[in-house]
């Protein structure tokens, strides 16, 4: 069994808090000393109160199951001796309520990979972008439904 941590801060200021006119800019700090400056959505809380230029955490729930599933797709590629250059994947995420519950329903990955030497079919692609969702811990841990989008 693996442990993983991280501490998110928040401090109130000068606000007066139960107006609702309070920051919601925080920080999230890592164990190797990433430090990331958080904020709610604006797309859930007005500016200013809302930090446009701070990751939320719906953008950080998208981007970790797209670098998780990187991750998993450049490690098989590795050992099957295909060789990649890059890979940029376009994630997106759709927020609808469903059920009566506000979620993030639906994430949609769209890999672009560059090769150096033999480039793989897209059968095999499709093989390995489907072991790597399956591998995926994230992908296994929650119920938003994943998609790979090859163009």
């Amino acid at each position: 069994m693996t442990t993983f941590s991280a501490e998110v801060a928040w401090e109130r200021g000068a606000a007066s808090f139960t107006d609702g006119r309070y920051s919601r800019g925080h920080t999230w700090s890592f164990d190797g000393g990433a430090i990331v400056a958080a904020s709610a959505s604006p797309h859930n809380v007005p500016l200013p109160y809302a930090l446009a230029e701070n990751v939320d955490p719906e953008e950080a729930y998208i981007a970790a199951l797209s670098s998780c599933h990187m991750l998993f797709y450049l490690w098989l590629a590795s050992r099957k001796g295909i060789i990649i250059d890059s890979y940029v994947d376009a994630a997106t995420g759709l927020m609808e309520t469903v059920q009566g519950r506000t979620m993030v329903s639906r994430v949609e990955l769209r890999p672009h990979v560059t090769y150096a030497g033999d480039v793989p079919g897209r059968e095999i692609e499709r093989k390995l972008h489907h072991e790597a969702h399956e591998l995926c811990f994230l992908a296994n841990s929650v119920k938003t439904e994943i998609t790979v989008r090859l163009d």
